[in-house]
């Protein structure tokens, strides 16, 4: 029990990345540098939109990917284009109200914020020229534009959970209320029957959804992993024998049943900064497999589980390009039957990874994104 439970632990720590998406933007490569970060110059300059605005005000409600896409054909590209004011305590930040610039630099494009000074002065602090005038600006950094809406991702940011089958072996489980109810909700009593739980220690209680399945080749069906989520925290307050008693201490859009496990809660020291990236490291062939809170289809601002993980190269931020499956036309010349090429619909951004799997957002989408929907890494480049 106790290996299981250090299992646990090991997975919280480094799935249950929750990101503070709302706190900071971060335009540049993490916290090592604030200063522009030119792409390769065997790569060419991020391609902009024909309708790439010259001035583009900042509005409550815009995010960082709403932003980026009003200017590039790749988002992603979004940093290699920002002008950093090294002398700005956090200058990848973006307020509303901001006014942005869409300068030139080298024959480059270079956005950044006005002060007054036009394209002249964001190009001058840029390349590390002060202000004429000094400037200090407070704000709070709930106002700072987030890359998506937290709100839309928060269910399963902080309360999804998944895990492999075995996983759940000799797992606590919740055995009844202190009243005899079938439910329990915030402030009532519960037990929970298993070895593990320990009196003063604060924990999860976790209801198992549809698992995921595959097919193994003799087409017999397999579940590959169980998915969790997060109804209620509790406080273990007592034990006798097997049985714990549980204190809820909140609940999470559900009440507590008979049969609900009871997991470890952790809160673990992660980065708060988040940012969406392209990479090419992460293991090819990923698809769409479930689309979350919904039997149907997903769209822009869907949550969604792809089968890449951590094993696969996954990491918080990566995009993927989405990619429908071409039609099968009938060549009207040979009457052969033939598929055309699988069609680019959208992206998507990965916020949270497990070893095999991933939860991601939906970023934009041209049409509706079905359950098997291929997954590439974008082009490094524009085309």
């Amino acid at each position: 029990m106790k290996k299981l439970f250090n299992s646990m632990a090991l997975l919280h720590a480094t799935g249950l990345k929750k990101q503070c998406l709302a706190l900071a933007i971060c335009l540049s490569a993490g916290l090592m540098s604030t200063q522009f970060i030119h792409a390769s110059p065997n790569l060419n300059p991020p391609a902009l939109k024909a309708s790439a605005p010259h001035v583009y005000v900042v509005k409550k409600g815009d995010t960082l990917w709403d932003i980026s896409g009003k200017f590039l054909s790749s988002p992603w590209r979004w940093k290699e284009i920002w002008a950093s004011n090294r002398h700005v305590k956090n200058p990848h930040w973006i307020y509303p109200g901001d006014r942005l610039l869409l300068c030139t630099l080298d024959g480059r494009p270079l956005i950044g914020r006005d002060e007054g000074d036009g394209c002249e002065g964001v190009i001058r602090r840029h390349r590390g020229g002060t202000s004429l005038q000094p400037q200090i600006r407070v704000e709070s950094l709930n106002n700072t534009i987030p890359i998506i809406p937290l709100a839309h991702i928060q269910q399963w940011l902080d309360h999804g959970l998944i895990i492999s089958p075995e996983s759940l072996k000799f797992t606590p489980y919740i055995l009844g209320t202190a009243d005899n109810r079938v439910i329990a909700g915030k402030g009532q009593t519960v037990y929970a029957r298993g070895n593990g739980l320990v009196t003063g220690q604060r924990y999860g209680v976790f209801r198992e959804t549809e698992p995921y399945m595959a097919v193994d080749a003799k087409g017999k069906k397999y579940v590959t992993a169980i998915e969790l989520l997060e109804v209620a925290s509790a406080t273990a307050v007592a034990h006798e024998n097997d049985v714990t008693t549980l204190e809820l201490t909140d609940s999470y859009n559900a009440e507590v049943r008979r049969g609900d496990y009871v997991l470890p809660k952790y809160d673990a020291n992660l980065p708060s900064l988040f940012y969406p990236t392209a990479t090419a490291d992460i293991v090819a062939d990923g698809s769409v497999i479930r689309v979350m809170g919904s039997i149907g289809t997903a769209a822009q601002r869907s949550v969604v589980t792809i089968d890449r993980g951590m094993a696969h190269g996954a990491k918080t931020g990566h995009v993927l390009s989405i990619y429908q499956q071409g039609e099968v036309v009938r060549d009207p010349k040979t009457k052969e039957s033939i598929q055309l090429p699988n069609q680019r619909i959208g992206n998507l951004m990965i916020f949270k990874t497990f070893d095999q799997l991933s939860y991601a957002y939906v970023l934009d989408s041209s049409l509706p994104v079905k359950v098997g929907a291929h997954l590439q890494a974008p082009s490094m480049t524009d085309q």
